[in-house]
């Protein structure tokens, strides 16, 4: 959420990169300026009778001991009348202060100095590239094949027992899957992340911690009956760890890393691009979250961005990172960079990880801050990437290492899964 004190002293600056965000209300930052005139001169009119109240009660303390009955009572009849004034004038500051929250959720995140104007994918702006597409058999076939050819992943069951978007891996596929989660969690560990396993399910004021709601509401797994949800990445629950507290500025910088089954309901998707292990309803994630001070987040957002790229790199994966535009971000992120490996079967570009820098936005809804040297509180910055997702990479890696031998396996997987090449 943004901080009034942002809008207040910068409304044109505000406009201006929402904008760049292609957010069309823009009108809504003088209704929420506004309304907090309105607020805060209600705030002083309330303070005013209270110290008017305040003055009279003493009064009436005097006017008693000096056995002043008469003009106690006067006093008494002030004072109710003010009450009721006090009263009423904090009815109308909840309501107030009740419309101007609900204004303030409206607003997606500010974007960084660095984010672009743009409309959609295709005015992302491409920073790195690494690798080349391999040159494969003439008869390649597409990770949906290979996992049927191969006994790996059995789409069919999953829609069976459950429906589409739920594959079941199965044999050396589960084993892969395994083996991935495995030396992506102990690569994040190396660089200094504290493993945590979250609860899958949430409750609302989590969701809304970390910006979930109400933005994306249509696309969780909701369960009524305990008002909670399934979580659509670890970044939920991990970051809500630190929720409603108040920590030491020599905690910071804090890096969490955890690996999870997130659930996505994807609503309006379908076509070729889902087919597979492109699109799905449950898959698995390593996610890394870093809280950090304001003053070096953008450092921590570089330092994130360089661990996910070697990861790839020693998997050997081709891979480019672009750096997306205002009209693609998310609602939430300050600046997000997003990493595409190529699957050379499908000759496309797979998005992999997304990692990005939230700045104050979810700490201020998380009601996060760090006591600083200063004696006062501030706000953290909040960061969070995939480290990495599972499925279109696991599509990647079978695609691009299929061979008339078999699949090879990739060099650091081969010690964890006791294989070299996966053999029909």
């Amino acid at each position: 959420m943004l901080l009034l004190d942002v809008i207040r002293e910068n409304p044109s600056v505000v406009k201006k990169k929402l904008a760049i965000k292609n957010f069309k209300n823009l009108e809504i930052i003088d209704e929420i300026i506004d309304l907090d005139k309105q607020r805060r001169s209600l705030q002083l009119q309330r303070d005013q009778q209270q110290k008017e109240l305040n003055d009279l009660s003493k009064k009436i303390g005097h006017a008693y001991q000096s056995k002043n009955i008469d003009q106690a009572e006067k006093l008494k009849q002030i004072s109710s009348s003010i009450k009721e004034q006090i009263s009423q004038i904090e009815k109308q500051h909840d309501e107030v202060a009740n419309l101007l929250h609900e204004k303030l959720l409206l607003l997606p995140n500010l974007p960084s100095d660095q984010v672009k104007p743009g409309q959609s994918a295709e005015d992302n702006e491409i920073v790195f590239e690494y690798g080349h597409p391999p040159h494969l058999p003439f008869d390649a076939l597409p990770h949906w094949d290979l996992a049927k050819k191969f006994n790996l992943i059995d789409f069919e069951l999953g829609a069976k027992i459950t429906g589409s978007g739920f594959p079941v891996y199965t044999g050396i596929g589960a084993l892969y899957q395994r083996a991935l989660i495995h030396f992506f969690l102990n690569e994040c560990i190396a660089a200094g992340y504290y493993e945590i396993q979250p609860p899958l399910l949430v409750n609302e004021s989590s969701a809304f911690g970390t910006g979930q709601l109400p933005d994306k509401d249509k696309q969780m797994y909701f369960v009524p009956e305990d008002n909670l949800y399934l979580i659509p990445t670890a970044e939920v629950p991990v970051t809500n760890l630190y929720r409603d507290m108040i920590i030491g500025e020599n905690e910071l910088p804090i890096k969490m890393v955890a690996y999870s089954v997130c659930f996505r309901r994807e609503a309006g998707s379908y076509g070729k691009d889902v087919r597979g292990l492109n699109r799905l309803h449950q898959f698995d994630k390593v996610e890394i979250v870093q809280i950090t001070h304001p003053d070096k987040s953008y450092d921590a957002l570089n330092e994130m961005v360089d661990h996910v790229k070697n990861i790839l790199i020693k998997l050997n994966l081709p891979f480019r990172i672009v750096r997306l535009c205002g009209g693609d971000m998310s609602f939430a992120s300050a600046l997000t960079y997003d990493f595409e490996v190529y699957s050379a079967a499908q000759q496309k570009w797979l998005e992999v990880s997304s990692v990005s820098n939230f700045e104050t936005f979810q700490a201020v809804r998380m009601k996060l801050k760090f006591k600083g040297s200063d004696g006062k509180t501030h706000y953290p910055h909040t960061l969070n990437g995939s480290s990495l997702a599972l499925p279109r990479l696991l599509a990647a890696l079978l695609e691009n290492n299929q061979t008339n031998e078999g699949l090879i396996i990739p060099e650091p997987l081969r010690d964890i899964m006791q294989l070299n090449i996966i053999k029909s």
